[in-house]
This record gives C-alpha cells, sequence and structure tokens, in this order.
C-alpha cells in the first residue's frame, strides 16, 4: 500500500534526443541454448559473478559471496523489494474449454488487466472458472494488445486464493517446473505486485545481506512492480523507435535519505538490478540527488544515456538485442559490454533469470 507521504504521482517518459541512431543488431550475441540457466543453484549466493572495472576495462571472475569485497563503507545499495504474485491462473470456460490468464496489473480492488489464451475465444462476456470455483471472473472490455479487463469473484482473501491456485509467471525461455515457489522470489521481496522477479536480487541471501551492513554498508529500498513487457522484444530496426513498456514505482524518505546521504558524502550508490537503476535514474536530479515519488515510469537508457545517480550496478546477463543489455551497454559502453558477454560465453557463465550475475562499476 502507498502512503501519503509519496508526494508525487507521475508517468516518468524520458529519451534520448534524436541523433544517436544505433541498430538492434549491434547488441546482438551468440548464445548456445544449453546455457540458458532453467532451474536456480542450490546456495544463491554461489553462483558465478564476472567484475567489470569500467576505468581499467578489466574482466575478473569471482563467486558472487565476493560481492563483499568490492563493497566499501559508506556505499548505498538499492535494491527492488516488490514480490512476485503466482500470476499464472489456468481456468475453464462455462463449456469446459480450458484458458489460461497472465495477471499483469490491478487497475482497482477486483479489477484486473490480464492476457488471456486463447484470445479470439474470449470475448467480452465470457465467464472464465478457476481451481474448482474458487476463483471466478468475468471478460469485460478489449484492451490494448489483446489484454483484457476482467473483475474476479471469490470468498476470502484475494491473494491466499492465488497462492493456492496459482502459478509463478516463469519467463518464456524457461521450461523446466520451478519446484520451490520461493526461489523465484528475492529473500527481501515485500510488497507484491510484479509479473516477474527483479531477479539480480535473487542472488543474496540474509548472511551476505547481515555482512554488507556490518561492513558498514547501507541498503535502501525502492519498489518497482516489474511487468510482463521487460520479456518483450524490441522489434524495430533502430533502437531509439521502440515502444518502452510502463512500470508503477515508489520509494520512501528514509530510502531517499540513505541515497541522498551517500552522494553527498562521496560514496557510491549502486542498483541492485536494473529495475532499481531505472527507478533512481528516473527521479534523480543532475546531482545524482533523488526524492520521494510514487508513478509511473518508461524511462528507456540506451548508448548516449548520461547516468546522473548511480555509480554501479549489479546485474544478471541478458536476453540479446533486448533493452536492458542495452541499459548496461550506456554504462560500461558498448564494445566493452559485448566483449564481456562473449568471455561470459566462452566461460560458460549461466544466462538469464535463474543465471550468473555481473557488478559494474
Amino acid at each position: 500500500m502507498v502512503h501519503a507521504m509519496y508526494c508525487y504521482n507521475i508517468k516518468i517518459n524520458l529519451r534520448l534526443k534524436k541523433g544517436i541512431i544505433m541498430k538492434v543488431s549491434e547488441f546482438n550475441y551468440n548464445l548456445p541454448e544449453e546455457l540458458i540457466a532453467q532451474t536456480p543453484i542450490k546456495n544463491r549466493d554461489k553462483s558465478r559473478l564476472m567484475i567489470l572495472d569500467r576505468k581499467r576495462e578489466t574482466i575478473e571472475h569471482k563467486i558472487f559471496r565476493d560481492i563483499l569485497d568490492y563493497l566499501q563503507p559508506g556505499d548505498c545499495l538499492v535494491r527492488n523489494n516488490t514480490k512476485v504474485i503466482p500470476a499464472r491462473l489456468y481456468g475453464k470456460k462455462e463449456t469446459g474449454a480450458n484458458v489460461e490468464f497472465l495477471l499483469l496489473n490491478r487497475i482497482e480492488e477486483d479489477f484486473w488487466e490480464v492476457m488471456v489464451r486463447p484470445g479470439r475465444k474470449l470475448p467480452v462476456g465470457t465467464k472464465v472458472t478457476f481451481g474448482d470455483g474458487l476463483l471466478e471472473a468475468e471478460i469485460l472490455e478489449l484492451l490494448n494488445d489483446g489484454n483484457r479487463k476482467v473483475k474476479f469473484s471469490y470468498d476470502g482473501i484475494f491473494n491466499e486464493i492465488l497462492d493456492k491456485i496459482g502459478l509463478m509467471p516463469l519467463p518464456p525461455y524457461i521450461r523446466e517446473k520451478l519446484e520451490d515457489k520461493k526461489r523465484y522470489q528475492t529473500v527481501y521481496a515485500q510488497y507484491e505486485g510484479s509479473a516477474a522477479a527483479p531477479t539480480a536480487g535473487l542472488h543474496f541471501t540474509e548472511e551476505l545481506l547481515k555482512k554488507i551492513q556490518e561492513k558498514g554498508v547501507e541498503i535502501a529500498n525502492v519498489t518497482l512492480h516489474v511487468g510482463i513487457g521487460t520479456f518483450r522484444p524490441v522489434k524495430v530496426e533502430k533502437i531509439e523507435d521502440h515502444d518502452m513498456h510502463t512500470e508503477h514505482f515508489y520509494i520512501k524518505e528514509e530510502d531517499v535519505e540513505k541515497i541522498n546521504n551517500a552522494k553527498k558524502n562521496g560514496k557510491r550508490v549502486i542498483a541492485i538490478g536494473t529495475t532499481s537503476c531505472r527507478v533512481l535514474e528516473s527521479i534523480s536530479n543532475e546531482e545524482g540527488l533523488v526524492k520521494p515519488y510514487e508513478g509511473d515510469t518508461q524511462i528507456f537508457i540506451y548508448p548516449g544515456y548520461k547516468f546522473k545517480c548511480i555509480d554501479g550496478l549489479i546485474t544478471n546477463f541478458h536476453l540479446p538485442e533486448s533493452t536492458l543489455i542495452m541499459l548496461v551497454s550506456a554504462l560500461a559502453g558498448k564494445e566493452y559490454i559485448m566483449k564481456a558477454y562473449n568471455e561470459a560465453v566462452k566461460e560458460k557463465y549461466r544466462f538469464f533469470s535463474f543465471g550468473d550475475a555481473m557488478f559494474i562499476y
């Protein structure tokens, strides 16, 4: 729930000025399918960690728990404490036909925007039942991109019903069943609302976070609810023509103070994941300072962008030609990032949501 202290409600749509022309194909790399991680490793903090020093343009190979050695007292780590909801539902129409829903966005109360399959057979007025009657839905309206506005009916608490009958909305490149739902959540997940996990945070354990704080590193939170649009491919040839998806976020006063203190004291602000990065870069001023905000962001970061707030980024390895590989290329330089990705392939790193990580500083 967002409180009154969040004194802004805005929609941020930030893009670079026209003039920089880059093609999507410049962000492609060859990835063998067997390197796409299908399951999480047993111990979160034992994934591999590639260290990229932007000044020296060096590449080091470490284990994730070694991140402690690269953090300094006074640094501020900023993490996204959103929580993934089990947003994939399988149900039946009144005719008995099978139906799939993916919850995208809560419009208000029991009204949701959902992605549906099969779309052609789900017109306005269709009623669907899930979990042997635990949850019912009626399609009210056809929205953009073939999505639907639906109203849910149920007895009890909606999120408890979702926990019983819903499945984690894993990315399309993961084909194996997830045995433990908790492994697609960060250990600090708090506010429900995401259709996908902020996966850079999956590597942290409670023990590692405690050691980080004991070293004198501040930990601040933002909340950005990750939408399914994060997996949407870039279909245009020139990246500046891409229509970036919108995601909702907010940040509290107490977290703003930690971030601003680090900036004012000449310390580093390090984003855990591209979602935290997008929030900070959406709301910071030219000095890199932030203030309490609630709103939607469509910020699209690609080479040519001048970062204002973050000094470092912990992130996973991203899909070829995705907006996320463009973001990390903006931070570290396209040639350097593509060299690092090719090195990761050569060294058989694990890629994407359940894969390994890199630290760019």
